[in-house]
């Protein structure tokens, strides 16, 4: 006696092909139509989608509270008053220094000079005047 084993295996009993593919269907004048897909957005999706717009927003909101307001003018001015020198034909800005305050080191006073006055380099003119900075101030 001979016995038969029939093994069955899940390909074996899925559906039977159809005769037109899934992606397309017939249209009213016999040219097949393509299906539009539609876009779904997953728990992830929206997660991501409101990390992404929030972000910025609170990026903002933190600055702006450590900033604290910035900077206002007021009518409060400094009253700070310099001295002021006036620069003599053929005087550099290091003969001026070494004047200023001969016991300094003259690049230092140089510097200080040429930031407090806003130059674009150590040259001066002839008739030029200087703000001295308060520290060098007799």
């Amino acid at each position: 006696m001979t016995t038969a084993l029939l093994i069955t295996s899940p390909l074996a009993t899925s559906r039977p092909a159809t005769s037109r593919p899934a992606t397309s269907r017939p249209a009213t004048n016999g040219t097949p139509k393509q299906r539009t897909s539609r876009l779904r957005i997953t728990r992830r999706g929206y997660a991501l989608l409101t990390i992404l717009v929030a972000a910025p927003l609170v990026i903002a909101a933190f600055g702006v509270a450590l900033n604290g307001g910035g900077a206002s003018a007021g009518v409060d001015a400094s009253s700070v008053t310099f001295e002021h020198v006036t620069v003599q034909p053929g005087e550099s800005l290091w003969q001026l220094a070494g004047e200023i305050a001969p016991s300094s080191d003259p690049r230092d006073v140089v510097s200080d000079i040429v930031q407090l006055n806003q130059l674009g380099s150590a040259e001066v003119q002839p008739g030029q005047s200087l703000a001295v900075p308060l520290k060098y101030s007799h």
